[in-house]
């Protein structure tokens, strides 16, 4: 028995796996300011269950090197070596996983992308991010930031908008929800919710039409990039632009004629593991690394 948890900065949610079934324990508010709260928080979900270990899905970057996290969300935790700290306070293993890679590693597993050797799972929400299973394993490199396709000053001007990670020109910045709703201001100087610049473009709003050719014509080049390097069969997409399947239809098609390959099947496919791909993804690496 394996105790899980998705870690963000709002919310911690929590689960048990057994024996490839997850059942979920509830959540609770993040304690971002006061490290000795997020300990408790996380110890109240295991006080009543004999447990093997736990596994953690959090919204942060491990360094493989040293377990060292960075998590710009939850400023208790930042800097900590966060699988030792929780190991100490709950006398179990603890097993910390980026969030991201978690979301891929679930849909290698149980979602789009079983029975495909090379899995790149992308993030469309707030921003950009995304995580690569090959042959079943999670690719994580040095630093613990391989996948991390939204950051890098790729985008050119004059739509190199400032990313929260320091750098100008980032995928992040400008192709996320958020990030839509700034090209869109950009251009047409209106302020509105991506909601409803993807509705409006789905009702053939001219205005909506040219912001997300836009965000089609910048996203694109990158994810092209991405799969002629690493050979990702499928893409499975989460977060809440995903929640528009004609968005993903047209990027898919839009990367399909970008890429070296040539395949009539999709790439670009709804993530399946829903509503919680960070617990089954959790789940799934904890397995393995409690198994010895």
């Amino acid at each position: 028995m394996i105790l899980c948890f998705d870690i963000g900065g709002s919310r911690i949610k929590a689960a048990l796996a057994t024996a490839g079934r997850i059942t979920a324990l509830g959540d609770c508010p993040t304690p971002g300011a006061d490290f000795d709260a997020f300990l408790a928080a996380l110890s109240g979900f295991a006080s009543a269950h004999a447990l093997q270990g736990v596994a953690i899905s959090i919204a942060g970057v491990v360094a493989p090197e040293t377990g060292r996290i960075k998590v710009a969300n939850i400023p208790c935790a930042d800097g900590r070596v966060l699988s030792e700290e929780i190991t100490a306070a709950l006398r179990l293993p603890v097993l910390v996983l980026n969030d991201a890679d978690c979301f891929a590693l679930a849909e290698q597993r149980q979602g789009a992308g079983r029975g495909h050797r090379t899995v790149f799972g992308v993030i469309l929400g707030t921003g950009v991010g995304g995580g690569l299973v090959i042959d079943g394993r999670l690719v994580q490199g040095a630093g613990g930031f391989a996948g991390e396709w939204g950051h890098g000053a790729v985008v050119a001007a004059p739509w190199n908008l400032p990313c929260g990670c320091g750098q100008r020109g980032c995928v992040d910045a400008v192709c996320g929800a958020r990030g839509l709703e700034k090209l869109h201001h950009g251009l047409h100087g209106e302020t509105a919710a991506s909601t409803a610049i993807l509705t409006g473009w789905q009702a053939g709003d001219t205005r909506a039409g040219q912001t997300v050719a836009l965000w089609l014509d910048l996203i694109t080049p990158p994810l092209a990039l991405v799969l002629n390097v690493v050979g990702a069969s499928v893409v499975p997409v989460g977060g809440g632009l995903s929640n528009v399947p004609a968005l993903l239809t047209a990027l898919d098609q839009r990367l399909r004629a970008a890429i070296l390959r040539q395949t009539d099947a999709p790439l670009v496919v709804p993530a399946l593991c829903r509503p919680e791909p960070g617990l089954i993804g959790a789940a799934e690496a904890g397995r393995e690394a409690f198994a010895t």
